[in-house]
């Protein structure tokens, strides 16, 4: 049998180090434009930025002051400290997807949610996804440190997960907590997707158990690994992290292809591009044979996925 011929894409995981919490915005692109220069010298058609990169973690705190909340999101993408990097991107002709705290005039309110977006090459936004599973507590917790509040300041995506041609590959989107759950990857892999990126910005204290916690680089990898391979796709997750306000994040940003197999891996806890020239048609195979939906699905057995949202135990 013939082999299918290759479809590169090029892909740079901008991983980022800390950004302080009186780091302007106009600072934070500057940075992201020079990663992004640095791949484009590698041959990089697209840059992967993490989850809220903009700004520092900012649900770390707890803000009783909503105008001080609302001064973390962003109105509008792209906005006058964020152009900059548009413009870069357009010259350089070399897509990119951003995350950020987005506040969204809809449905007659005002609505928050943390959001990520991929632009084209002409820079112009070709897919949106808003954050679906959000980790953490709407309440402060006692005895924490640091605490995680994004049910608190921003409310579950609305946009399900879309999945996009793109650059010529099925593209789909996901953020952080996301790439936890076996659901965020099947809903795409039910639409083809081709390659699922991923920011995060991942606390190594946000279970408050030491014994989980000391897992956390072999779970933010586990999960997105299981993903790519069970959905025949590549992921390239990308991390925001390092010693940020006091608080200590996961790195270790990685590109995964549709085997499972890490491929490239950043070596820092700084900001830092890694590149990897990936072969789109390689998840094919596995698509055609172990992980042929259409041949080997029985979503009747399935049915209890979508019907209940809590565990029950089973009946006496």
């Amino acid at each position: 049998m013939p082999r299918t011929p290759s479809r590169i894409m090029t892909v740079a995981a901008a991983q980022m180090g800390p950004i302080a919490r009186d780091e302007s915005r106009q600072a934070v692109v500057a940075r992201l434009i020079d990663m992004l220069r640095q791949a484009k010298d590698r041959g990089a058609d697209l840059v992967v930025y993490p989850e809220l990169c903009l700004t520092t973690f900012f649900p770390r705190w707890m803000m009783e002051d909503q105008d001080e909340v609302d001064s973390w999101f962003e109105r509008t993408m792209p906005n006058p400290a964020v152009n900059p990097l548009f413009e870069a991107a357009r010259e350089s002709e070399v897509g990119f997807c951003l995350g950020y705290a987005e506040l969204a005039q809809e449905d007659g309110g005002t609505r928050r949610f943390n959001t990520a977006i991929l632009v084209d090459k002409a820079g112009r936004v070709a897919l949106k996804y808003r954050k679906v599973h959000l980790p953490g507590h709407a309440e402060p917790q006692e005895g924490r440190k640091f605490q995680h509040l994004e049910k608190r300041y921003f409310e579950p995506g609305n946009l399900g997960f879309p999945v996009r041609r793109v650059m010529d590959a099925n593209m789909g989107l996901c953020i952080c907590n996301d790439r936890r759950w076996p659901e965020t990857y099947r809903v795409m892999g039910l639409q083809d997707v081709e390659m699922v990126l991923c920011g995060y910005n991942t606390p190594t204290d946000h279970v408050q158990d030491p014994a989980i916690n000391r897992l956390s680089d072999f779970h933010n990898h586990l999960s997105m690994q299981a993903g790519a391979y069970q959905n025949a796709t590549w992921v390239v997750g990308v991390a925001k992290g390092g010693v940020e306000e006091g608080s200590e994040m996961i790195t270790h940003s990685a590109i995964f292809a549709p085997s499972g197999e890490i491929v490239a891996q950043a070596a820092t806890m700084e900001d830092e591009v890694v590149t990897f020239a990936c072969d789109l048609e390689m998840g094919r195979k596995y698509k055609e044979t172990i992980f042929n939906f259409a041949a080997h699905r029985e979503p009747d057995a399935y049915r209890l996925i979508v019907e209940r949202k809590g565990a029950e135990p089973p009946a006496a």
